[in-house]
């Protein structure tokens, strides 16, 4: 086994972000401010900014402008409220994770834990085993670990025989990671279950930390946040030039640094960091009961998986009966179906439907946690637990991010055109507009393309989308985008957000593929995230990213030389505003393509890292 993050076992998780009511308050006023000042913004563009000798460019742009808003006003929805850390007391026994007057045995917690696998590396599967076998619990408990292998790989068997756990296969793939836990769930019959990836390593306080939280008798699932404990930390600008000048090198970085702070290099080029989704965006939907499952690290009742999956099947048998009495009744013209008839049907739909615990989908657990959310008769809860439970291994390269990402963003827009939970019966309001916030980011490329042409459709042809770049675009525009820079700083204070800005913008290709797949009916694929590194690079990931800054570089150098030598339409202000409108466009496009070339730092010689 490739076992090169051996080195980062010293490693150890951030704290929680904390939680300060006085930064929420400047966070809400400052959003509010930046909301009305975008519909003030948005209002003027429509009403008086449109050039109309150019309605083809001004239309489509105010069009993704007004696009991005409503993106933007979802959000702040999403980070309006935060709440304060808090680690619940751990349950005692399994009648205190049920309801009060529960006729159930006064017996310890039985938990299982599925490790689910495929292809990985056996020896990288033990270290998490060995991790799972190190769990702590304040009180007896029955901890059960069993890993759910759908390659049958007698390796990964023998693993498992050596390490006293439990191993489990079955005939076929069907469902993939889906039908691999559903599977384990029907040879299994713990209360608890624990969903880990083949690289996932549950820390000692996982079960303690967390199964406090089923006190609440409606709480289906608790999620935990990831940790990629292998992120690359990068070097400090000192370090490299000293590495590449010597000492004239080191002398220029640190007076660099001495005035700018430190800066580093090569840290998290995938931005793989989930810090700003789990401690920010997720977190802050615990107020809404919004918080959705993300797979591994993830800690389900087996009794709410269970009966939400009945539900489901009961309701897609009887759609299919309906289906079928609809049919039979139209072909025949008989007013109704012959009793036996119907009872025939209704076993064949039983038959031929499958009891699903996991929906078979690319995106099991979001998909999950739509038909757990809707079940408004159970009133099922979820909770984003605030401290990190596990580690787990990133992406190392630019092909495994991609595989990762256009998963994600396929299996989410799937769901929003084929099964659309906006408008699925049993959600809130609140818990509609939570979900909103997450397909609308999905959709966000068709709009982000249109920012990315704007200024180099100016800066090469010289036509505007405004009636003019004089004083009220400006007073507009600044006074929009100062206020929601401040805004977003105190909402997500203490994490950094210029690099996912930055990846946000340049994921447009995956996304339009993403959105190109769902459309065309294609079927989003079930890839497994490799777990080594693929070498090479991989520039021809990022061909569009090239284009989009080729193409802002040659506009430029085309209008400034045609501000003096040329009467093209061009005028000072407008190539000014659209040029650093195009670098910052290429500043974040160029976060990707040194991705796609970026190779592992070598290991210091005779020092530990």
């Amino acid at each position: 086994m490739d076992d090169y993050f051996r080195r980062f076992e010293h490693r150890r998780p951030p704290e929680p972000l904390p939680y300060s009511a006085g930064r929420e308050a400047v966070w809400q006023a400052l959003a509010t401010i930046a909301a009305l000042l975008g519909g003030w913004y948005l209002w003027w563009r429509w009403t008086q900014s449109l050039n109309p000798d150019a309605l083809w460019f001004a239309v489509p742009l105010v069009v993704a402008e007004s696009c991005a808003f409503l993106g933007l006003l979802l959000f702040i929805y999403n980070l309006w409220q935060d709440q304060p850390v808090a680690i619940p007391v751990p349950a005692v026994t399994l009648r205190d994770t049920l309801a009060p007057g529960s006729e159930a045995p006064d017996r310890p917690i039985a938990v299982d834990l599925f490790f689910a696998t495929y292809n990985e590396d056996p020896d990288l599967v033990r270290l998490g085993i060995v991790d799972a076998k190190a769990i702590t619990y304040p009180h007896p408990i029955d901890i059960r670990i069993h890993v759910c292998d759908d390659g049958r790989r007698p390796q990964m068997q023998a693993v498992c025989a050596a390490e006293g756990v439990n191993y489990i296969t079955r005939a076929t793939n069907e469902g993939f990671k889906a039908g691999n836990l559903r599977h384990a769930m029907e040879q299994t019959g713990g209360d608890f279950i624990v969903i880990l990836d083949a690289d996932t390593r549950p820390f000692p306080t996982i079960l303690e930390h967390t199964l406090g939280h089923f006190r609440d008798p409606r709480m289906a699932w608790v999620q935990t946040p990831q940790w990629f404990y292998d992120l690359p930390e990068g070097v400090t600008l000192t370090d490299r030039l000293s590495r590449r000048l010597g000492t004239p090198g080191r002398l220029i970085g640190r007076a660099v640094e001495g005035v700018a702070g430190e800066i580093r290099l090569g840290r998290d080029p995938f931005v793989n960091d989930a810090e700003m989704f789990y401690q920010i965006i997720l977190r802050r939907r615990n107020r809404a009961n919004a918080a959705f499952c993300c797979g591994a690290g993830s800690i389900h009742r087996r009794e709410a998986v269970m009966e939400a999956a009945l539900r489901s099947f009961a309701a897609s048998v009887e759609r299919r009966v309906i289906a079928a009495e609809e049919e039979i009744t139209l072909t025949s013209r008989e007013p109704a179906v012959d009793a036996s008839l119907l009872s025939a049907i209704r076993t064949e739909a039983v038959v031929a439907e499958v009891l699903a615990p996991y929906r078979f989908h690319v995106s099991e657990d979001i998909y999950t946690s739509i038909l757990l959310h809707s079940d408004r008769e159970r009133g099922w809860k979820s909770v984003l637990h605030p401290t990190y439970e596990s580690r787990m291994l990133s992406p190392q390269d630019l092909l495994s991010w991609s595989v990762q990402r256009f998963k994600y963003a396929g299996g989410s827009l799937d769901i929003l055109f084929n099964d659309n939970p906006l408008f699925r019966r049993g959600l809130t309001l609140p818990q509609r507009l939570m979900y909103a916030t997450t397909f609308w980011s999905y959709l966000a490329p068709l709009w982000n393309v249109v920012f990315l042409a704007a200024p180099v459709v100016y800066l090469a042809t010289g036509i505007a989308p405004v009636s003019a770049y004089t004083l009220p675009f400006f007073l507009h525009a600044m006074a929009f985008l100062v206020a929601l820079e401040l805004a977003m700083m105190a909402g997500t204070w203490g994490i950094a957000g210029h690099a996912s800005k930055s990846s946000y913008l340049s994921f447009f290709p995956l996304g339009l593929r993403a959105i190109g797949t769902v459309l065309s009916g294609r079927r989003i694929s079930f890839p497994v995230t490799p777990k080594d590194r693929q070498l090479g690079r991989h520039l021809r990931l990022v061909r569009p990213q090239i284009a989009v800054v080729g193409l802002t570089l040659a506009s430029l150098l085309w209008a400034g030389a045609a501000l003096v030598w040329a009467d093209t339409g061009h005028s000072v202000t407008g190539v000014v505003t659209n040029a650093l409108w195009g670098l910052n466009n290429c500043l974040a496009m160029s976060g990707i393509i040194r991705a796609a070339m970026w190779t592992p730092e070598p290991e210091p010689t005779g020092e530990s890292e």
